[in-house]
């Protein structure tokens, strides 16, 4: 739009300084002024002598002209992320949001990161004034304090709402839901309490809740949200059990639901998540829930990180587990499951990182030298009392993965494992040596004070 007409639709891409030639351009002198007030709270005063702000050549604003050929700005970013993104950083003990923002009436992105860590703050409320065109708010690890204001409901355009570790508290707001565009909403690392309220977004593909103090069960309401791709619900205090309804959300990649006070029985429904790649369950109760044998069955042709670790699991492995084609992450330890390690596990060919550590498993392990030797460390098999190792499979005592899982040969009568007879018979061999080192040493040095002694005596 012109200094003083009505606003005009903008023309073309988001252009910054590098890619506007046209002399005859100018930016919106409103504009230029807020842009002015905005660098100086941030600690940036050195924008002020920059006579045109969207043909100043410098990273963090994007400007677009209107039909008049006037540039306005939409889009300011403030953090150095990395190396790679120059944004103009904050003087993290005094600076603050403007209230000159309200005067970008074009503005799309607000982009604020580690700008205000060490001066304390509540979010503005004033900034839903720019709820007609703002479509991405970004507040990443500045320190705000407080609730997050309800006013946030009225920025209706948002695409993406981004406030992950900050140290705001209280609940969160139902006005939300107003926001029915919303694709990521990422409130992780901060304070929050009391439940999820049961929004709805058709169109929302990240939900990330991790690290709070959220209480209550999973809002049914969240599994209408059936584009989602990524929901993380992990470390806070959620309570009962995962809904069956799980498998309407049939586009997942990523759902972590870890350490969280979830309870049995293990919803069977999973295995329908088709496009599934990652799993995460560690830490719930589950009531000693079993894993049914065929829980993993026709299903998870994708899944590539399985975690199951410290859920109070009780019962043998199914076989199932054994037959995903794609895992390479699989957690099962700190668990009470017993029986065998099921053969199939044997044909696990693309695992690299497998824990089956304290349980009470038993058995022969079915894996073979090379799946061992590509593992390691990355193998876990340890407090698993009776478990064993066939030596026809190419394992041997030179395994220290085996070994120092404290796994023996099955043939072997005796309880120690093997190593650790060699072990303490190598110290004690290595002792004796040292010993008679020792006594050799004091010998070598009493003769030669002798010799040295009887050649004083001739002189």
């Amino acid at each position: 739009m012109s200094d003083s007409d009505a606003p005009s639709a903008l023309v073309d891409a988001p252009q910054t300084g590098f890619s506007m030639n046209n002399n005859r351009a100018r930016t919106n002198s409103r504009e230029q002024e807020a842009v002015y007030d905005i660098m100086r709270a941030t600690g940036n005063d050195w924008a002020t002598d920059i006579p045109d702000v969207c043909r100043g050549r410098w990273h963090g604003i994007e400007c677009m002209p209107d039909n008049y050929n006037v540039y306005h700005v939409v889009s300011l970013s403030f953090g150095a992320l990395s190396d790679d993104t120059a944004f103009p950083t904050c003087d993290s003990t005094h600076s603050f949001i403007s209230h000159s923002v309200t005067k970008l009436p074009h503005l799309r992105t607000l982009f604020f990161y580690r700008c205000f860590s060490n001066n304390p703050q509540p979010i503005p409320p004033f900034l839903a004034q720019l709820g007609p065109t703002l479509q991405t708010l970004v507040l990443r690890e500045n320190g705000f304090t407080g609730t997050i204001p309800n006013e946030l409901g009225n920025l209706t355009r948002l695409r993406v709402l981004d406030l992950h570790k900050n140290n705001l508290n209280g609940s969160i707001p139902v006005s939300l839901g107003r926001i029915t565009g919303l694709r990521s909403l990422d409130l992780s690392d901060n304070k929050l309490t009391g439940s999820i309220p049961s929004l709805t977004f058709p169109q929302l593909n990240v939900l990330d809740l991790n690290q709070n103090h959220l209480m209550g069960s999973i809002p049914s309401t969240l599994m209408s949200c059936r584009a989602l791709i990524k929901l993380d619900l992990s470390r806070n205090r959620l309570s009962g059990p995962i809904p069956e309804s799980i498998d309407n959300l049939k586009d997942l990649i990523l759902m972590d639901l870890s350490y969280n006070s979830l309870t049995g029985p293990f919803p069977m429904s999973l295995k329908k998540l088709n496009f599934l790649q990652a799993l995460v369950l560690n830490g719930n109760p589950m009531n000693s829930a079993t894993l049914p044998d065929n829980a993993f069955g026709h299903g998870f042709k994708d899944l590539m990180i399985l975690g199951l670790s410290n859920m109070n699991l009780k019962g043998p492995i199914p076989n199932s587990l054994g037959l995903l084609p794609k895992i390479r992450v699989l957690h099962l330890d700190v668990n009470k499951l017993n029986g065998s390690i099921p053969s199939s596990f044997g044909n696990l060919n693309s695992i690299s990182d497998l824990r089956l550590n304290n349980n009470m498993l038993s058995g022969a392990i079915p894996f073979k030298r090379d799946m061992v030797w590509r593992m390691r460390r990355k193998m876990s098999l340890a407090n698993n009392e009776g478990l064993c190792y066939n030596k026809e499979y190419g394992l041997g005592d030179d395994l220290e993965t085996l070994l120092d899982s404290g796994i023996g040969h099955c043939g072997d009568s005796k309880t120690e494992p093997t190593k650790t007879v060699q072990h303490i018979s190598t110290l004690k061999t290595r002792s004796v040596v040292r010993s008679n080192s020792n006594k050799l040493s004091s010998l070598g040095r009493l003769l030669w004070l002798a010799l040295v002694f009887v050649a004083v005596c001739l002189l």
